[in-house]
């Protein structure tokens, strides 16, 4: 408690030397820096895959189909002749923008149920958090796959799908965050002097649970991109002959038996991702912890 209020203003808003102490424990962090720099490595192949990529990611070369990585093709090529390097480039734009639209709208969706559940209570909270256990019930990618058949399949359509399954685990961190915040003194102070709900929970609260709700962002968007490979692989994800690693696994693993690397590129481009997002949220999670930052500061 008193560690909690040490952080905070009068107005009950974080103040920067937290932030600044996380960064400091997230940089001295091994797990944390190998994570930031995979995640930046498939950012940078994201933005700037059509500069980098060395072919038409539809372009064929029907003579050098299931070619071995050699001088012209570094990564081989796919059944069609397609480059897989350039193909690989340009998933990664597919993937990080199906994931990052997803999160973020579901987080925007969920933190706001989610504290409007928490500060309210009652009726109100007994309703949203029903809900969100409907959706919750649910498996994964069960629903993600009735989602995306229902809504269609351009890119749009798949991150809603993916969206609305990520909601109730942002709600719920909200929910719980917010009610503990919302039991605080300052919270009941800026009630008595007539703050607004909507004030308070944007000026007060908010700030003050952004950590949970960091590292789920964090996270979260590791299993997105997952899901929407698996949609992918599925055929009810990204439609060829738009390039997307879980459609080129799905391809590829027809022909492993004369060539591993149309599934293995696209399979280590996914594995690396989904490591690079893991590995920061667990090294946010730990720069975040109040004991961590205690002992970094």
């Amino acid at each position: 408690m008193h560690e909690h209020a040490s952080a905070l203003g009068g107005s009950g808003r974080v103040v920067s030397p937290r932030r600044a102490v996380a960064l400091r424990i997230l940089a001295r962090d091994p797990v944390g820096v190998v994570g930031v720099a995979l995640i930046v490595t498939v950012l940078l192949a994201g933005v700037l895959g059509p500069e980098l990529a060395p072919f038409d990611p539809a372009a064929l070369h029907v003579r050098d189909r299931l070619a071995p990585p050699g001088p012209t093709y570094w990564l081989g090529t796919d059944e069609l002749g397609r480059d897989l390097l350039t193909r690989v480039l340009y998933g990664a734009r597919v993937s990080l923008q199906v994931g990052i639209v997803a999160v973020m709208s579901a987080s925007v969706a969920g933190v706001s149920l989610g504290m409007v559940a928490g500060y309210k209570g009652r009726h109100l909270d007994s309703v949203i958090m029903r809900i969100m256990d409907m959706i919750f019930a649910f498996p994964t990618i069960l629903l993600a796959l009735v989602l995306a058949a229902v809504l269609g399949t351009d890119l749009r359509n798949l991150s809603l799908a993916i969206a609305i399954v990520y909601v109730p685990m942002f709600a719920r961190i909200a929910r719980g965050s917010t009610m503990v915040i919302a039991a605080q003194p300052y919270i009941e102070a800026a009630r008595s002097v007539g703050a607004h709900g909507s004030r308070v929970l944007l000026r007060h609260i908010l700030p003050n649970i952004a950590a949970p709700l960091t590292v789920q962002f964090t996270v979260s968007l590791a299993y997105a991109i997952l899901v929407e490979a698996s949609l992918s692989f599925l055929g009810l994800g990204v439609q060829p002959p738009m390039a997307s690693w879980g459609a080129m696994l799905s391809t590829g693993k027809v022909y492993m038996e004369l060539s591993l690397w149309p599934t293995l590129v696209p399979g280590i481009a996914i594995m690396l991702t989904v490591l690079g997002f893991n590995l920061l949220g667990d090294g946010m999670r730990d720069a975040l912890d109040p004991r961590l930052r205690t002992r970094g500061g």
